[in-house]
């Protein structure tokens, strides 16, 4: 054997002899102090051979020793804590894994709360704040030669992630800060950029190293939910670094493949949520997505099409990678491919959340922004039959959020595939998720694109905007002149004639007969635009005269058609059918509801057969009821000054005598009010059961089962709005049961606006039937719907379904609370 060897072998022997039976405070410090020779910071320090010797073979005995002679007596056999500095010295000086791992198999061997366990727990701070961390990261780093045993790696690695759990675990209620997750992985994440900037330094003079262990750490730790803190850390410094150094970027490009797969789909998500922008994820990445199979398949496939909850910065950083190396670029090709796909499938419109839908579009258009003609024309074809797909499917949808992300996205793709063809556009109302994808599809300008030759506002005018004008509007540069003399006319300021009204010379008809006539044969527009403004004031004003015509007023007005452009013609022509029906409900109603079902109506016909009767039976079922004051379009014109309605004089004066009054009591009052029929009550019938019966009876053009769900669940709101209008009513427990059987038979419908409706049904069952009838008349009914509602509120694709069928869940049990007390006695 090397006498060197033997020397320190010896020395070591009988030091740990020394250790562990010396109760002399003089002997242990003189015994500790000959053994710190052997480490690489003494002023003495021992041979290269020795200390090498030391550290591979004895050191992690000799720990354990110290380890073990460790108490409160034994670090006080010196006064000023001598012996517990050197004691610790050994730790905080030493082969650094050694030092961690006995550390750590201590605190994790100490039975239960002690001196020694919080000592071990307080000296693991030290070395954390020492920075010896990165000593152990580093240490693997360099061991390319001689590389350590896979446990020894696999052990180091659990314990530098699981130092948390661990010591949380021991320490419980006296866990220290440095030991907490949030603050621990801010810091290991300090410590792996010491180790990346030691690395780099040692490629630098030619030494060859590994970022193995590192790139292991960073994916358990990011595999743990640790992204944020790690990455928070990572990825400001590695961007600044990587912008003006080659190798720094080749490092961290090593870093990122030597990750385990299992860790790839945390650290790509932490990456591109943290990472700012698509330049500076090129730079982090490289070609990981061309050289890791997982990794393309996180990137192209899992963050577009499985997970939805990213932001869209996010989404705009990840495809612009793809789209930043020529080489990427076909997988950006066959991401578009693949999203245009899964927006047309009728599958994933009718079961994925809306918000997928949102994310799906929005990648859509990201994805069209960045790719150039060539590209796009390259798999126009496929492209475009995709498309029309899905514009079809989105434009069937029963969900105005579909439908207006079907439009926007039809026009901009559209005029991407096919430019040389004429443009595609639609009407939907503008919102901020229409804004936000039109500002997505829109290339970026040119830094130094020139600016649209168009007038502008010089800078002194837009500094100034009151310094161009004067008073009542008229320029300056007018009053000013421009060369030549101004007639003393154009000092004039214009007339206001905004409010002036258009002469009719057809005066508006004073019968409700006279209306009749006029939207039937009329062939003056003026006149017939007349009559229809004054329809509903002359049938509230006059209702006798209305119920002698109710039927065919309402057949007149079910069929009539804009003939002119009336300024609100839809909302004046609801209106008055709404009056007909309030004045003559039940006749009215029978009317209405057979045809609904009928032959040669439209699908626009049927919805406003629907809005009519609920806004009525609203109308009709209010407390209090009294003739509503007709209501002017305020979009139109004033209606002429023989068709105004007097002014409800005596309710003015009664409304100002009421709130000068002083009352001491108010309650007899109020219940008087409410306390008036409901005339809903008697007519809820005729609304109620002829839309109820058919509606499993397709027809030739009229298919509720069909493709016509659009109008099927316009009719489940309806029937829940009808329910709801009759409570307290005494057909309403016949009601509720017929709606829970036609709920029942549909629970199960594939379109979310359906299941909306019958959610909205069973609530306004359980808000209007009394409680104990609920129970006596329909316990089986009950106990199927309880079920259902729990299946949809844990599993339904659609958010508004879920919270629907929670509410209805908590109405469930209000009523099963209330109902508690009653049967106890």
């Amino acid at each position: 054997m090397d006498p060197a060897r033997s020397a320190v072998r010896l020395t070591v022997r009988e030091a740990i002899h020394t250790l562990s039976s010396c109760e002399d405070g003089g002997r242990v410090l003189s015994t500790l102090g000959s053994l710190r020779r052997y480490l690489s910071g003494a002023e003495n320090p021992a041979l290269p051979g020795e200390q090498e010797e030391f550290a591979r073979v004895h050191f992690s005995a000799l720990l354990r020793c110290l380890v073990g002679r460790l108490s409160p007596g034994w670090l006080g056999l010196l006064p000023d804590g001598q012996v517990e500095e050197l004691w610790a010295s050994f730790f905080l000086e030493g082969p650094a894994d050694q030092a961690f791992l006995v550390l750590m198999e201590s605190i994790e061997g100490a039975a239960g709360p002690s001196f020694r366990l919080m000592k071990m727990a307080q000296l693991l701070a030290r070395f954390l704040s020492a920075g010896r961390m990165a000593a152990v990261m580093e240490g693997q780093c360099r061991q390319v030669t001689e590389p350590a045993s896979p446990l020894l790696q696999e052990t180091l690695l659990a314990k530098v992630v699981g130092l948390p759990d661990c010591l949380g675990n021991r320490l419980q209620r006296e866990n220290l800060d440095a030991f907490l997750p949030q603050n621990y992985f801010p810091l290991l994440g300090e410590e792996m950029m010491r180790a990346l900037h030691a690395v780099v330094d040692s490629l630098r003079g030619g030494w060859d190293c590994s970022v193995s262990f590192l790139s292991q750490v960073l994916g358990k730790a990011c595999v743990r939910g640790r992204q944020k803190e790690m990455l928070g850390v990572l990825v400001p410094r590695l961007t600044a670094l990587t912008q003006g150094s080659c190798l720094w970027q080749r490092v961290c490009w090593r870093l990122v493949e030597r990750v385990p797969d299992r860790a790839v789909e945390a650290l790509l998500t932490g990456l591109v949520e943290v990472a700012a922008g698509p330049e500076v994820l090129s730079r982090l990445l490289g070609n990981l997505v061309m050289k890791n199979k997982k990794a393309q398949f996180v990137m192209t496939r899992k963050l577009l099409f499985l997970q939805y909850q990213y932001s869209t910065p996010m989404l705009q950083s990840l495809l612009g990678y793809l789209a930043t190396d020529s080489q990427r670029r076909p997988l950006l090709v066959q991401a578009l491919k693949g999203l245009l796909e899964t927006w047309g499938s009728c599958s994933a419109i009718r079961h994925a959340p809306l918000a997928q839908q949102r994310y799906v579009s929005k990648a859509v258009l990201i994805c069209l922004a960045l790719l150039g003609e060539a590209e796009l024309q390259d798999s126009r074809d496929e492209l475009l039959t995709s498309l029309m797909a899905g514009v079809k499917s989105r434009l069937d949808s029963s969900l105005p959020v579909v439908r207006r992300l079907g439009m926007i996205v039809a026009e901009v793709a559209s005029a991407r595939l096919h430019p040389e063809g004429p443009p595609l556009k639609f009407q939907y109302e503008e919102d901020e998720l229409s804004r936000e994808m039109l500002a997505l599809a829109a290339p970026r300008p040119a830094a130094d694109s020139p600016l649209e030759a168009s007038p502008a506002v010089t800078p002194e005018a837009a500094e100034t905007p009151g310094s161009g004008s004067v008073d009542g509007g008229v320029p300056q540069a007018l009053l000013e002149g421009s060369g030549s003399d101004l007639d003393s006319d154009d000092e004039l300021v214009p007339y206001d004639m905004s409010g002036d009204q258009e002469l009719k010379k057809s005066k508006a008809p004073t019968y409700v007969r006279d209306c009749v006539e006029a939207l039937t044969s009329s062939e003056d527009w003026e006149r017939w635009e007349a009559a229809l403004r004054a329809l509903e004031a002359l049938v509230i004003r006059n209702p006798a005269a209305a119920r002698e015509v109710s039927v065919e007023l309402a057949k007149v007005l079910l069929h009539l058609e804009e003939k002119t452009s009336v300024e609100g013609f839809e909302g004046l022509r609801q209106r008055a059918l709404v009056a007909v029906v309030v004045t003559d409900p039940a006749p009215v109603a029978e009317y209405l509801t057979s045809q609904f079902y009928a032959l040669n109506f439209s699908l626009r016909q049927r919805m406003d057969i629907l809005d009519v009767l609920t806004l009525a039976a609203q109308e009709l079922s209010r407390p209090g009821r009294a003739p509503k004051a007709p209501q002017c379009d305020p979009r139109g014109p004033a209606p002429p000054p023989g068709s105004a309605v007097a002014p409800a004089w005596r309710a003015v004066v009664e409304e100002r005598i009421r709130n000068k009054t002083r009352r001491f009591s108010q309650g007899s009052a109020r219940q008087g009010r409410d306390a008036r029929a409901n005339q809903f009550s008697s007519v809820a019938g005729y609304f109620f059961f002829p839309l109820i019966q058919h509606f499993d009876r397709p027809l030739v053009t009229f298919d509720l089962l069909g493709e016509d769900q659009l109008v099927l669940g316009r009719l489940a709101h309806t029937l829940g709005a009808l329910m709801y209008l009759a409570v307290n009513t005494t057909v309403a427990v016949t009601m509720g049961k017929a709606l829970l059987e036609f709920v029942w038979t549909l629970r199960f419908h594939s379109d979310a606006y359906v299941r909306r409706g019958l959610l909205s049904a069973v609530s306004s069952v359980l808000l209007s039937v009394p409680a104990e009838r609920l129970l006596a008349d329909l316990p089986d009914e009950l106990l199927e719907t309880r079920s259902w509602l729990a299946d949809v509120a844990d599993r339904d694709a659609d958010e508004d379904c879920r919270m629907l069928a929670v509410k209805a869940l908590l109405l469930l049990e209000k009523l099963r609370d209330r109902l508690l007390p009653l049967a106890s006695p």
